[in-house]
């Protein structure tokens, strides 16, 4: 049997909007084995000047990424989609191990196989060293609550 990530392609506005929530709150879980499974098992990435290929690897990246980006809160936002391809915008913030807190800004494109699998990752990234008072988001560790802010709301 094959896995199945509902929803399908292709996708209306609205399946799109529910597949870019599934997938921040996937990664604000931080577990790396749980949001590999959103993947392809030969999903291919680019992150950043990182080429990524696999689930295996995919564990490997978001284990290395989230020891080192420490209280990581992420919102994403639909940008534009087409039959099974997404775009989105996103931004999160973290700190390092000295405390320096950045907010990150990015934008992905992705690809979908016909079982909602994501096969297909590009994210490019920049990041910005701010103060803890320049936070922005300040929920529990976990799932953004429905009531807070996005990405438009909060201005970024």
């Amino acid at each position: 049997m094959s896995e199945q990530r509902p929803p399908f392609p292709p996708f209306t506005r609205e399946t799109a909007v529910t597949k870019v929530r599934q997938a921040e709150d996937g990664w604000n879980t931080r577990d790396p084995e749980k949001v590999a499974l959103a993947y392809t098992p030969d999903s291919r990435w680019r992150n950043r000047a990182e080429f990524v290929t696999g689930r295996d690897h995919i564990v490997e990246f978001l284990t290395r990424k989230w020891n080192r980006e420490l209280d990581y809160r992420l919102i994403k936002e639909l940008w534009a989609f087409d039959g099974n391809r997404i775009a989105v915008r996103f931004a999160y913030e973290c700190h390092d191990d000295s405390g320096q807190w950045f907010r990150s800004y990015g934008n992905e494109n992705w690809e979908f196989d016909d079982n909602g699998l994501m096969r297909v990752r590009h994210a490019s990234i920049n990041d910005l060293p701010i103060t803890e008072e320049e936070r922005k988001y300040h929920w529990p560790l976990g799932r953004r609550p429905d009531d807070h802010p996005g990405l438009s709301d909060l201005g970024l």
